[in-house]
């Protein structure tokens, strides 16, 4: 097994501080994909970055206020079989000596041993719904992340275990790299599907649930930016402090964007956020 490790300034863009997280801007996870995936295309060009394994999202990553750049370590270990493990750390420096913290890691496979379907059927969303909620009203009262985060739209239907919604990527340019751009998409879009599995969980659970990692992500055909889709999000299971769930993204015509897996969901606030009694009720405000 090999490994390499990189130091890279992150660029600060001017709509992270729209995603903040106990009063601090946090990297948006979605973002540490792209950023793992840029750097896995630079050092290793046979991967496939379409299908992502064994994600995992440790810790957030802070940005100090007012800072345009943010020092990270990006790291890639190839093993035997040809796949690459790469993962994002900070140095944190303790009294004594600094330490290295994990944020995220993904799994890749090498070009050609992935299984990327392109026919999935997308079950017809109820007639009715159990409850809506407007997206004005998620982002202010549910996921309060500021304006640049609003990719949810109109109305949020809740049936079941299974939420429906509409997405819009913004109309905004990326720093990642042309080919990282064509295969992976807008990270906007996966942002807010996760923001519906957010709305759906806290229905579920006594904590406001955030990421922490899945089993698989397969990106069929890139999101745009200024591009519209929808998406289901499903809940498959939970505990007292893990939700578990499925989710697609897809167009008006049901044509599939992307699948995530075994989305793990947590408290990650240490009980110190907890969901509104008339969304666990039912019940609209």
């Amino acid at each position: 097994m090999t490994s390499d490790r990189t130091v890279v300034a992150i660029s600060v863009q001017p709509w992270f501080a729209d995603h903040c997280f106990n009063g601090k801007i946090v990297l948006p996870a979605v973002e540490t994909m792209l950023l793992l995936a840029a750097e896995v295309a630079a050092v290793h060009p046979e991967i496939d970055l379409r299908v992502m394994d064994q994600v995992r999202f440790a810790r957030f990553l802070e940005i100090p206020a007012a800072s345009s750049r943010v020092e990270a370590l990006l790291e890639c270990r190839k093993h035997e079989d040809g796949s690459v493990h790469a993962r994002l750390l900070s140095r944190r420096q303790g009294k004594a000596m600094a330490r290295l913290q994990e944020h995220g890691e993904i799994l890749f496979a090498p070009a050609g041993k992935n299984d990327v379907p392109m026919a999935e059927c997308v079950p017809a969303p109820p007639v009715t719904s159990e409850m809506t909620i407007t997206a004005e009203q998620i982002y202010r009262e549910l996921v309060p992340f500021g304006p640049s985060y609003h990719t949810l739209q109109e109305t949020l239907h809740l049936s079941g275990q299974v939420a429906w919604g509409k997405l819009k990527a913004p109309a905004r340019p990326h720093a990642a790299p042309d080919k990282v751009r064509n295969l992976v998409g807008s990270p906007f879009p996966l942002d807010g599907a996760f923001h519906a599995a957010c709305v759906l969980g806290q229905r579920a659970a006594d904590f406001v649930p955030f990421p922490v990692g899945f089993d698989r992500r397969i990106i069929r055909r890139p999101t745009r930016p200024g591009g519209s889709y929808r998406t289901r999000v499903q809940l498959l299971s939970r505990t007292n402090d893990e939700l578990l769930f499925d989710l697609r993204i897809f167009d008006d015509q049901g044509h599939i964007f992307e699948s995530v897996t075994g989305i793990r969901m947590r408290d990650v606030s240490g009980g110190t956020i907890k969901p509104p009694e008339w969304l666990q009720d039912g019940r609209r405000k």
